[in-house]
Order: C-alpha cells, then sequence, then structure tokens
C-alpha cells in the first residue's frame, strides 16, 4: 500500500501561492476526459433543441383545449408525446450526470495517484499536498457549475415549449424525473458529488473502491432527498372538494377529512380498518365534518429547491473539510 508522506527534497523551494501551476498541469493530463465532457455538453443541448423543432414543426388539432374540431377527443401529436416522454426524466439524467462527475474525481483524478504514487512528483515540486488536493476538487467543481448551469438553462427552456397544453401529466413541477434537474439543487449536488469523490479517494486510496464507495454515498443521498423531499418545506390545507382543494400545479401529498375539533382523519384510516367499501361512512363515524387536501402548490417550488441546496452545500463542505483533514493526517 502506497503511504501519503511527502518526499523530501535536498533543495527548499517556495511553495506556490497559487493553484495556477497545478491546475495546468491536470488539465493538460486529462485534456481527453475535458473533450468527452464537452461532447456531452453538445449533446444535450443538441437533443433538447432538436425535441422542440420536432414539436413545434408536427401540426396538433386542438392544442388549446378546444375540442370543437377535434370532434370532442383530443389527440396530441407523437412529436409531443415523444417530447414529453424523453422530457419527464431529463432531470434525473442531469442527476445522473453530476453523479459520474462524482466517481470520476474519486477515481482517475485523485485515487488512481494516490494508488500508482505519481502524487510524489507533484509533492516534490513545490505543490503542497493542500494545494495539490484543492487544485483536484476546485477544476472539476468550477467546470461542473458551468457546464450544468447551460444544461439547466436549456433544460428549462425545453420544459417551457410544454406550457399550455391540456393534460400534460408527465411534466410537472415537482415530478420526480424533473424537479432535480430544474434549479440550484443539481449544482448542490454536483459540488457534494465532487466533494463525496475527493474524500473517498484520500480515505481508501484505491481507484475501483472509491469510485464504489462514491456512487453508493451518492446515491444513497438522492435517493434519500427524493423520498423526503416534501418535507424540506410546510405544504398547506386546502379545505374542500374539488378545485376549491386542488389548483393545477398543485403537488397532492394526502387527504382525508377534518373533525369538528379540526383533528385530521385520512383515508388510510379507514382503508387499514377494512372498511374501504364504505370509507365516507367510516369517516363520518369518527366525527369528520368536511374534506381537506394536503398540497404543495407551484409557489412552493423555490422554497423547496433552496432548502435542498442549503442541504446538499452543507454536506458538501463538510466532505471537503473532511477530506484535507484526513490528508493531512496521512501525509505526515
Amino acid at each position: 500500500m502506497s503511504t501519503l508522506t511527502r518526499p523530501k527534497t535536498d533543495a527548499v523551494a517556495t511553495a506556490p501561492t497559487t493553484l495556477r501551476g497545478p491546475v495546468r498541469v491536470l488539465l493538460r493530463v486529462h485534456r481527453k476526459a475535458l473533450w468527452a465532457a464537452g461532447a456531452l455538453l453538445v449533446l444535450g443541448i443538441g437533443i433538447v433543441v432538436a425535441l422542440r423543432v420536432w414539436m413545434a414543426s408536427a401540426k396538433e388539432l386542438c392544442a388549446d383545449g378546444d375540442m370543437t374540431p377535434c370532434g370532442g377527443s383530443y389527440l396530441p401529436s407523437y412529436a409531443r408525446t415523444s417530447t414529453e416522454l424523453f422530457l419527464s426524466d431529463g432531470g434525473t439524467v442531469l442527476l445522473l450526470l453530476a453523479g459520474l462527475i462524482g466517481v470520476f474525481v474519486a477515481g482517475p483524478l485523485i485515487a488512481r495517484e494516490l494508488e500508482s504514487g505519481t502524487f510524489r512528483l507533484a509533492w516534490a515540486q513545490s505543490v503542497s499536498p493542500a494545494h495539490w488536493l484543492a487544485a483536484r476538487l476546485a477544476v472539476p467543481a468550477a467546470l461542473t457549475v458551468v457546464g450544468l448551469t447551460v444544461l439547466i438553462a436549456v433544460y428549462r427552456w425545453g420544459l417551457w415549449a410544454l406550457r399550455g397544453y391540456p393534460y400534460s401529466h408527465l411534466t410537472t413541477w415537482y415530478g420526480s424525473g424533473i424537479f432535480p434537474g430544474t434549479g440550484p439543487a443539481l449544482l448542490g449536488f454536483a459540488l457534494l458529488a465532487v466533494a463525496v469523490g475527493g474524500l473517498c479517494a484520500v480515505l481508501v486510496r484505491r481507484t475501483l473502491l472509491s469510485m464504489s464507495l462514491t456512487a453508493l454515498a451518492l446515491g444513497t443521498v438522492a435517493l434519500g432527498l427524493g423520498k423526503r423531499r416534501y418535507e424540506l418545506w410546510p405544504h398547506i390545507l386546502r379545505q374542500g372538494r374539488g378545485p376549491q382543494a386542488v389548483s393545477p400545479g398543485d403537488w397532492h401529498l394526502d387527504y382525508g377529512m377534518l373533525t369538528a375539533s379540526g383533528h385530521r382523519l385520512y383515508w388510510q384510516d379507514c382503508f387499514d380498518t377494512g372498511m374501504a367499501e364504505d370509507a365516507t361512512a367510516c369517516m363520518r363515524a369518527r366525527g369528520a365534518v368536511d374534506h381537506f387536501t394536503e398540497v404543495h402548490p407551484a409557489s412552493h417550488y423555490w422554497p423547496l429547491q433552496l432548502v435542498e441546496t442549503g442541504i446538499l452545500l452543507a454536506l458538501a463542505a463538510l466532505a471537503v473539510f473532511a477530506a484535507f483533514r484526513v490528508l493531512r493526517r496521512l501525509h505526515g
């Protein structure tokens, strides 16, 4: 096993005060990966542009919701349904891309050098371990933020074309395949991916194992946030039934009935008792007097995005701090 002991040199050299040298070397060594990342960026933009052009060129009757010329039934064009289907999972694709960057940082960028011992060459040339690690975290973080910001803007532009179309259920703002890729939460996850990749690399110092641990950690965070996202901001309670309880664009969470004292009774409570065949009677027997619905309205989009971003950035800061502490402990 290679150690992280900094090699001794006969001459005393002055440590660089900037990251310019390590960054230049890093970009030159991994230029093929940069070209591949640029190609993925162009490919993503091209797919969204092609879908929008395809949908705009396709003729569609009754797109405004007036069913008169359609004989009472709405028939969307194949271009529109295909665009909806592809874009409905765009956020998941961007999330996976951010995770892939973290895996790359953990493996080829850091752990491979620690495993092979090539890090000694940089450290022997008056590059401190802190500068060495900082360059390998800062460069992918900066490039990732720039690239994903462009993809977020393009993805939102593609989704915007679907607004105003009736009976669109695949591209809701809160969809698990859409929400992660439409706001700053994706950038927070990408920075967390870079930080976790760096931490796993300096901890394990084995390429494949570091990549595996990074993927496992990021997958756990992504799944956990996806399952509990609705709890990141207080939902609102709407009383009544029908349009007065749920508006277009609402994220429906749960529903039930209220008692006279305001206590909430959920429909699931009656289903669990075996009275699902007459759930309303079950509710009435428990004192229910009015219906209610718990929702996140569309106005909760930004609070949910910002809270999730804050959580991810806090985790990323902790991971970066831990990575430098581990490096400092091991290299001496």
